[in-house]
């Protein structure tokens, strides 16, 4: 299969390059950092490490989110997808990739499991949000973290929408409804390695993101092509 990571970045010159040089290339055919309107270096650091860059300046997780989308080659099989400050450690990208390269899912979420170094306000919202959402959708999860991996076919199908904090449970509201086999693994989660947090950077960022995730997780089922 071929597969390609996409990875949203605002701003995070000081981890990007590190970060995309560390993508196991032997697994990935393509990577490509999403600039989403950076004031510092980002694009540049990016594309010196090796990445294809691409220009959002639409602020917003899901605007950066989708234009890496729009600019995967037409032979990729599957879109894999990390944050750009480093929290994530792309050398578990197989770990989240094996269950769809086995043939058992279609959609991997990385779970980050409790203990993990996440702000605890940040991690509690989302933790609440994914109990929501498993309760209504009959699905099992336990986070909705950023690390994921999805099947192209089905992301297309998917006619995400959110362009904002919503677009990770969008996706996987729209996966539930359309029958998709869902798997979660566990990952790493690690401190930023520079700068602050968007989101979980501040009691407020995360209240904002959690009321994203469940407007979304109310609203995408309803929505599905």
């Amino acid at each position: 299969m071929n597969v390609a990571v996409v990875i949203p970045a605002l701003n995070e010159a000081v981890a990007i390059g590190g970060l995309v040089r560390r993508v196991p290339r032997g697994l990935v055919a393509e990577v490509i950092v999403v600039d989403n309107g950076s004031t510092d270096a980002t694009p540049r650091v990016a594309a010196e490490a090796g990445a294809r860059v691409v220009s959002e300046p639409r602020r917003g997780y899901g605007a950066a989110c989708w234009a890496g989308c729009e600019a995967l080659r037409d032979d990729t099989d599957v879109v894999a997808f990390f944050d750009g400050d480093g929290s994530q450690r792309p050398e578990e990208l197989i770990r989240v990739l094996r269950p769809i390269l086995d043939g058992a899912a279609d959609l991997v979420l990385g779970a980050r499991r409790p203990g993990a170094r996440h702000p605890l306000h940040a991690a509690l919202g989302t933790r609440l949000v994914a109990r929501f959402v498993a309760w209504r959708y009959g699905v099992r999860l336990g986070d909705l973290g950023p690390f994921r991996a999805i099947r192209v076919p089905l992301l297309a199908k998917l006619g995400m929408r959110d362009r904002a904090f919503g677009w990770p449970v969008e996706m996987v509201v729209k996966a539930v409804a359309l029958g998709a086999t869902i798997v979660e693994v566990d990952v790493t989660q690690a401190p930023r390695q520079g700068g602050r947090s968007k989101v979980s950077g501040t009691v407020r960022g995360s209240v904002r993101a959690a009321y994203g995730f469940l407007r979304a997780a109310l609203s995408a089922a309803r929505d599905v092509p």
